[in-house]
């Protein structure tokens, strides 16, 4: 696991400037804190930092092959590359190390763009082929791993993180628009959009070839989550099929030189793997779970039965749930504006977890694999209704309702009657788009200024869902919903969060329910199966009941929740309102400070709840102030 930048000149063999590149290596330290390289060469130079994990000893980067003609950085793991090393020997290759990060050397000379087919794992990585004039890049294909890059005066700068390219001087901070508005309705600013109009992302699932000379740079598709149904099985032959798939994908990431263990919070997909690498191992499993002070918040007790059942070697830490000074430390980390306030503790079972291991493996991916969310019952019982009353009648007679029945925010989604009156006057994506939005479009419409607006020149966020389900493979209800987050909420907010929540801590995160091979398994299971008498991951806790009790299948979800609507009526109280009405904010033009200050008053009153519309103000102020005030 490690942090990769690189300047390319894509005109011609102008010099790199040494210092430049060092700086921007170093702005990703934390991601390798072990020890970092530079390669130089006319028009060319790459940089690395290095958390070793697998052959520490050699694998150092920049590396390259026998000749030094091909040269490679890389970030993430390779789970085959012992069986592609060994494929790879037979066909005359020969290699220096044993490390994974040498198999892809060797497999660009091989398959050239069509290596990245071969390669199970997480990645971000950039080949230059001296011979070719080439330079390749791919991100893996759910976007467990970063890529960030930009082309300013002819050159091509990339890195893991945004503040890598912030180091170059001549990559402006002008905010985007389009992304502004994206932010506000997602909680993140969406693949391949960044913050800033000059850079971007790399989408999971595409590469991109860049030749010198030419400076056309489209980034292509390689892989998509197929959604082909599998031939026909019984629901008892598919939990058996489960446990075999998931039991595989587990023990592939299990593959490490140094301490592993696995994220415990009690809940389902996390108990699920340390379940199966209990079964992997004779040595007891290191486990790691956060606790918070208050019982509201507190899901420990769930973690220790877990870890009581498979006897894990189990350390806990006690946070305050009132744990609020990390708003600073988590906008220098995050690089954009970043609205997910389980950031907090995330970032905390990474400190926890880092004093015992350096790899950790997650439960991430289990709702989107199998239908878990809450919003996908919602999104399908919205579903049923719009199949029963024709569009020509449900369209005018929900958006009336929508539009004159009074608000309750407070009150859970189900019970929010004018909200899925909004979301019945819709069809299925901008009704699930209505539902996901950490602001509503009445929201944004009065948050924004006039002159914002006229600046979006009628962009609306909802276009980022509307191009995926257009490209969807699939036009089952609930698998089309599952893709759109796969393509969005997973890559934007889960994948994100946990990225540099791990890296600020120099700990490796593994996701084996992202396994691409599970995924592509998971997606052909019928809709049937995932969501079932209104029970989300109907068929993965069926199959997990010879492994888990009830109580860790069936119990109600807490997750990771902060008290936001408390900390802004209490101790933020005057923090927020400071950070809310700051000339840093109201300075940009794009907030209509009337709004702001009735959110303001009508949350801290207790007459309504804007608490999560005030968090993402908070944070794009704090965003503002450390990444383009100074």
């Amino acid at each position: 696991m490690c942090g990769i930048v690189g300047i390319f000149d894509i005109r011609g063999e102008r010099a790199i400037d040494r210092q430049l590149l060092d700086r921007m290596n170093e702005t990703q330290f934390h991601r390798g804190p072990v020890e970092g390289g530079l390669h130089i060469e006319p028009g060319l130079g790459f940089g690395h930092r290095r958390l070793s994990i697998i052959d520490l000893s050699s694998g150092q980067q920049p590396l390259f092959n026998e000749d030094h003609s091909v040269v490679v950085v890389f970030n993430g793991e390779i789970y085959n590359f012992q069986e592609l090393m060994e494929e790879l020997l037979k066909l005359g290759h020969t290699f220096r190390t044993h490390c994974d990060t040498e198999v892809i050397v060797h497999a660009w000379e091989q398959w050239g763009e069509q290596c990245v087919h071969r390669l199970r794992g997480m990645f971000a990585f950039v080949i230059w082929d001296r011979n070719k004039k080439t330079l390749f890049a791919a991100r893996d294909r759910l976007g467990i791993k970063p890529f960030f890059y930009a082309i300013v005066d002819g050159w091509f700068i990339f890195g893991s993180e945004l503040k890598a390219l912030l180091a170059v001087p001549s990559l402006k901070r002008e905010i985007d628009p389009c992304a502004v508005e994206e932010y506000f309705a997602y909680g993140y600013v969406a693949e391949p959009r960044t913050i800033f109009k000059g850079a971007s992302k790399l989408s999971p699932g595409y590469m991109m070839t860049l030749h010198v000379g030419d400076a056309n740079v489209f980034p292509k598709k390689y892989w998509d989550v197929p959604f082909k149904t599998h031939a026909p099985m019984s629901e008892q032959e598919t939990e058996q099929a489960l446990i075999t798939h998931l039991r595989e994908a587990v023990k592939s990431h299990m593959i490490a030189d140094v301490p592993l263990g696995g994220f415990l919070s009690g809940g389902v997909d996390s108990s699920a793997i340390v379940a199966m690498m209990a079964g992997l191992t004779n040595e007891p499993v290191n486990t790691c779970s956060i606790a918070f002070n208050d019982p509201e918040y507190d899901e420990s007790e769930f973690a220790n039965q877990v870890a009581s059942q498979y006897k894990t070697r189990h350390h806990t830490e006690t946070v305050d749930k009132d744990d609020y000074g990390l708003i600073d430390t988590l906008t220098r980390l995050y690089d954009e504006p970043y609205a997910d306030s389980s950031a907090i503790p995330t970032y905390r079972v990474c400190e926890l977890a880092r004093k015992h291991v350096t790899v950790a493996l997650s439960g991430d991916g289990g709702d989107e694999n199998f239908a878990g969310y809450r919003r996908y019952r919602y999104a399908m019982a919205e579903q049923q209704v719009r199949s029963i009353l024709p569009s020509g009648l449900r369209k005018p007679l929900f958006g009336l309702l929508g539009k004159y029945y009074p608000k309750a925010d407070w009150a859970p989604r189900m019970f929010r009657a004018k909200t899925t009156f909004e979301a019945l006057s819709q069809d299925l994506v901008e009704g699930y788009f209505h539902g996901v939005s950490k602001m509503t479009d009445r929201v944004r419409d009065q948050l924004f200024s006039e002159k914002f607006k006229q600046d979006l020149q009628g962009y609306h966020a909802f276009e980022v869902m509307r191009g995926h389900a257009a490209n969807a493979p699939t036009d089952d209800p609930l698998s089309l919903i599952q893709y759109l987050d796969m393509k969005t909420w997973l890559p934007g907010d889960i994948l994100t969060k946990v990225d540099r929540a791990s890296m600020a801590h120099a700990l490796e995160v593994r996701v084996p329910l992202l396994d691409h091979q599970f995924v592509e398994w998971a997606s052909g299971v019928p809709s049937s199966f995932k969501l079932k008498q209104g029970e989300g991951k109907h068929v993965f806790k069926h199959a997990l009941k010879p492994y888990l009790s009830n109580d860790i299948l069936y119990r109600t979800k807490k997750g990771f929740s902060i008290p936001l609507a408390d900390w802004f009526r209490g101790p933020l109280r005057a923090r927020v309102r400071d950070a809310v009405l700051s000339p840093v904010l109201l300075d940009t033009g794009i907030f209509n400070e009337t709004y702001l200050r009735h959110m303001l008053d009508q949350h801290q009153s207790g007459l309504k709840d804007y608490s999560v519309s005030l968090w993402s103000v908070l944070m794009f102020e704090a965003f503002l102030r450390v990444n383009v005030e100074g």
